[in-house]
């Protein structure tokens, strides 16, 4: 996310028991963080206490700007895992829903 361009801010899931949800922040530099969370609530009021990774904790304001599942635990691991590898461009296709350019975007990765 470039500096200046707004992305929607999602509400967190109520959690379930079991459920994995992952989510992906939106750094104030324009950076996107990929995490994993039972109560994707209480985890972004962590990250926004300073008490988040590292990569959140001197990074500005964030907010939650996509969120997926409840997946079961491996599952979940799996998919925040192959969303890290993902480009800056093909996390803000899936942000934004841009199906046609994250097709495009996959052509030859993951």
């Amino acid at each position: 996310m470039p500096p200046g361009i707004k992305q929607p801010t999602v509400i967190p899931p109520a959690p379930i028991p079991s459920g994995v949800y992952i989510y992906i922040l939106a750094c104030a530099h324009g950076a996107y963080y990929v995490g994993s969370a039972r109560n994707v609530a209480r985890r972004l009021a962590q990250h926004r206490a300073g008490l988040g990774a590292r990569f959140t904790r001197d990074r500005g304001d964030i907010k939650l700007v996509y969120v997926e599942g409840p997946f079961d635990g491996a599952t979940a691991i799996a998919r925040e895992a192959q969303l890290k590898r993902w480009s800056h461009a093909k996390k803000a296709a899936l942000i934004r829903g841009d199906l046609l350019q994250l097709r495009a975007l996959s052509q030859s990765h993951d």
